[in-house]
């Protein structure tokens, strides 16, 4: 028999290598690599040598032109729920794999054992714990008042004997918690290791793939927010969500990272209570609980999430620094555009802010991946150096560039309907995100400069 060979896989970016280095020559990531065991490659036949220069045995694959494939639409299972049901695209796709991570206590396994119990009443439905007792997924089913007579349960971690079930139990859905936990008997390393996460989750999508089962896997993150495991587990399923949410805060985020079937960066809101997870349906005015007093250094942006307008509060508080280095220091914005965007508002603005600490917060725990709020910022900046505040009822966007230009952002039109919608009489926009027709109730203030938006904001 030949013998097994290995190789060193890292965590991070998936590269291999021959043998163990400390850094990924890849990433640049340190001490990320892992070994995993690869089976010996099957010996060429003399036939296939001799048949011609590649030298490649086996079937040749069907062939046919892109004309030819059949298009048909994909069928949807809805969750029962509408925030998850747009993150994933309009529903559950039959044959999909899906991924959801979060940090613990995020609400997974709460949100996924919802629907389940809802979606076992009328397709059959399985579900795998292998970190929880089927004892503690019964009281919290039961202290959460769902439906509990039709939903198949059972703890293993096995995969040999989760595939051999569900091949008995045929279920339209299953759902595995969490993949870190499961293992395979044929790998001699541990569970949670990357050549035991790759295998076990290969041969879950393969049965998911040629079965037409929706898979669901559960996925640990690491202390910087990403998904635990090779990345190469990322590229076999074909969704991957995140849950996140602040442990002091009772609202809760589902971001899609990935998906096949819709829209990447859908964002899904949740409240957590005493009943599980309940959808959010106006995340706007929940973001914008604001107080009845005014402050300095407070706006209000229209993001947009996915396919829908978002209105989020945006907090700045710059204050005299006793460091050598003023700090700048960013909840939910990234920090080195918060720098680049002081830059240029000492550059083009004329306002200096080098000696101060600059401190930026997204109020409600949503994090701000877009440029649309860079203007939103800059004038809570100012607004708080000044210590002047804005109107209450005034909305900023717009993204900021390095020549001090504000430039527009897609869907401008509908992101003035929503401030529109929840009450907003100003706006200080780009002049290309500028509307054609008035909006009823509200001014907008096209600006083309930097120095323009900060004059229109006094």
């Amino acid at each position: 028999m030949a013998k097994a060979k290995t190789a060193f896989v890292c965590n991070d970016c998936g590269a291999d290598f021959p043998k163990w280095q400390g850094q990924c020559g890849e990433c640049q990531a340190w001490n990320t690599l892992s070994e995993i065991r690869l089976s010996a490659p099957a010996a060429k036949t003399a036939t296939a040598r001799a048949a011609g220069r590649s030298g490649y045995a086996g079937a040749v694959a069907a062939v046919q032109r892109l004309e030819d494939v059949a298009v048909v639409d994909l069928p949807r299972l809805a969750s029962g729920f509408d925030e998850l049901d747009r993150v994933l695209g309009g529903g559950f796709v039959p044959g999909s794999s899906i991924l959801i991570g979060g940090h613990p206590g995020a609400g997974k396994s709460t949100l996924l054992l919802q629907a389940l119990c809802q979606l076992a009443a009328e397709h059959p439905a399985l579900y795998v714990t292998g970190e929880e007792s089927p004892e503690q997924i019964a009281l919290r089913a039961n202290r959460l008042g769902l439906p509990t007579n039709q939903l198949q349960l059972m703890a293993e971690t096995d995969v040999d004997a989760i595939l051999a079930s569900a091949e008995s139990l045929k279920p339209k859905i299953l759902v595995v918690d969490s993949i870190q936990v499961v293992h395979s008997e044929t790998l001699t390393s541990a569970p949670g290791s990357v050549s035991q996460v790759r295998d076990c989750a290969a041969q879950l999508t393969r049965y998911a793939k040629q079965t037409g089962t929706i898979l669901i896997l559960v996925g640990h993150v690491t202390k910087d927010g990403s998904l635990a495991g090779p990345k190469v587990l990322e590229h076999m399923i074909d969704c991957s969500i995140l849950l996140e949410g602040d442990h002091d805060s009772r609202y809760r985020t589902l971001r899609g990272q990935k998906n096949r079937f819709g829209a990447v960066n859908e964002l899904g809101i949740f409240a957590m209570t005493d009943a599980g997870m309940r959808e959010v349906t106006n995340p706007s005015a929940i973001f914008l609980d604001r107080s009845e007093h005014t402050a300095p250094g407070t706006t209000v942006v229209v993001v947009w999430e996915g396919t829908r307008p978002l209105l989020v509060e945006i907090q700045a508080l710059v204050d005299d620094s006793s460091l050598g280095n003023p700090r700048r220091v960013t909840v939910g914005f990234e920090q080195n555009r918060l720098a680049m965007l002081l830059a240029v508002l000492h550059r083009h603005g004329g306002i200096q802010v080098g000696d101060q600490d600059v401190f930026a917060n997204v109020v409600g725990g949503v994090r701000v991946m877009e440029t649309s709020a860079d203007l939103a910022l800059l004038l809570a900046v100012v607004s708080s150096l000044r210590n002047r505040p804005l109107p209450r009822d005034w909305v900023v966007f717009g993204e900021v560039g390095l020549s001090g230009e504000i430039r527009p952002v897609a869907s401008g039109q509908e992101r003035l309907a929503e401030a529109a919608k929840h009450g907003f009489k100003q706006a200080i926009v780009p002049k290309g995100n500028a509307p054609k027709k008035a909006i009823k109730g509200l001014t907008v203030i096209p600006v083309v400069r930097l120095s323009e938006a900060l004059e229109a904001s006094q």
